[in-house]
């Protein structure tokens, strides 16, 4: 797979620890972002709590901090039944119950009902459906609807026939797949199987200020904007990508295309105005739905288009979703940035991802 972004690994400068006055602040607002960092205890009550309890707020002068629940416990405190702050905390139930339903969808072999992975999670269909959405950032049906295609393709890939493998798959007929074959796989389950056979893809390499680029589009649209400082390297990965493809690079009606994908780089705010052949898993598919609504000039972080699709606690799964993304600019994965505003790792390069959006910055 391609990848266009990935979140780098920089050394977080160690944060000062917390005063009393505010982890009292903390408690007082319920913050969970603290949870796990200290307890507090209430004197007048001999409970010990997590800061995003519940409870009523206890006046400053019964309470005292303490940095782990034995301490607390030491000190002659006991745990809270309402917060339960000696055991995981509610997002590590939630994390852990979604956890086992994603188990059970992708070892079953045809997808559990809503009512079975509720059950197995200890929730209610409805409870569980909201839950499962705001840990994955899609709906269980989504969610197995994916996990589906991956047993399918690597059945494929595996040299099993296209039928074996839509039942080994998970589909009860295989008319519930071909229903939607090209839009899951790019082509025909046949080409698929035998590595982009029978697929046309046209493609050209040209020049622009940020370097080489490649261009490759299927009879859909656009498939790939790929940038790069090596022509032969950028080809290399829509060969390996389509191995058995007809790769069409002789096309001269595929010159304006291509002209117009060096005037996006030139002018990326512009938009490039053409169809493109997007294909991802549902999440993936979200992400960069979200990403090509940050207007040209602005950014936003990963926290903020995980927020923005509905899965606040997604954060990884936007990163790695933009990681997914083989259309450069035209799905704008260079307008994400870290949370204090510095540019993260950008396939392509980090001084390519500045000039994008210094150019944008100009235009706007």
């Amino acid at each position: 797979m391609l990848a266009a972004e990935s979140m780098s690994a920089v050394a977080p400068t160690p944060a000062a620890p917390l005063t009393d006055e505010e982890r009292y602040d903390a408690v007082r607002r319920r913050d969970g972002a603290v949870d796990g960092a200290f307890v507090y205890a209430v004197r007048t009550t001999g409970v010990y709590c997590r800061p995003s309890c519940a409870a009523r707020l206890a006046r400053r002068e019964n309470v005292s901090f303490h940095p782990t629940c034995a301490a607390a416990e030491a000190a002659g405190f006991r745990p809270c039944k309402r917060c339960r702050p000696n055991e995981p905390s509610q997002a590590e139930r939630r994390a852990a119950a979604v956890g086992r339903a994603c188990r059970l969808i992708e070892r079953g072999e045809e997808m559990p009902s809503l009512e079975a992975l509720a059950a197995a999670a200890g929730l209610s269909p409805f409870h569980f459906h909201r839950v499962f959405k705001a840990v994955t950032g899609v709906t269980p049906k989504a969610y197995g609807e994916a996990a589906r295609s991956r047993r399918l393709k690597a059945r494929l890939e595996a040299g099993d026939s296209v039928t074996g493998a839509i039942y080994e798959a998970g589909y009860n007929a295989p008319s519930r797949f071909y229903a939607r074959a090209a839009e899951r796989l790019g082509m025909t389950p046949s080409a698929y199987a035998k590595g982009g056979v029978g697929a046309r893809i046209r493609f050209a390499i040209g020049e622009c200020s940020l370097g080489s680029v490649l261009v490759a589009a299927t009879e859909r649209g656009v498939c790939a904007i790929l940038l790069g400082d090596d022509p032969d390297a950028l080809l290399r990965d829509l060969q390996d990508r389509f191995p058995k493809a007809e790769l069409v690079g002789d096309d001269p009606a595929f010159g304006e295309t291509v002209a117009r994908v060096v005037g996006l780089v030139e002018a990326p705010g512009r938009g490039l105005g053409l169809p493109l052949d997007i294909r991802g898993t549902a999440f993936q598919e979200r992400v960069w739905d979200a990403l090509r609504n940050i207007p040209a000039g602005r950014t936003a972080t990963y926290a903020e288009i995980a927020a923005a699709i509905g899965a606040p606690a997604a954060v990884r799964a936007v990163a790695g979703a933009c990681a997914a993304n083989a259309l450069a600019i035209a799905i704008p994965c260079h307008r994400v940035v870290r949370s204090d505003g510095s540019l993260s790792g950008y396939r392509w390069g980090v001084a390519r991802k500045r000039a994008l959006l210094d150019r944008e910055g100009e235009a706007a």
